[in-house]
């Protein structure tokens, strides 16, 4: 399952980089794409489990869509 996450805070390269460290830590999925604002990733995980990675990361979930 493909997923896209909305977060908020992320303005620059920096911002990037701690989302997609945080992303890595999860087990069982891939990370098809971080971008500012934006995330993209194929697994099954909990909703509950990316809110928290990216919470650790200093951001904020803003919507999660399950994608095609």
């Amino acid at each position: 399952m493909k997923k896209e996450i909305i977060i908020s805070g992320m303005n620059c390269e920096h911002c990037i980089m701690h989302v997609k460290r945080e992303l890595t830590k999860l087990p069982d999925i891939n990370i098809l794409s971080v971008e500012i604002g934006k995330a993209v990733i194929k697994g099954n995980i909990s909703d509950e489990k990316l809110i928290e990675a990216i919470d650790e990361a200093g951001y904020e979930i803003k919507e999660i869509k399950i994608i095609e």
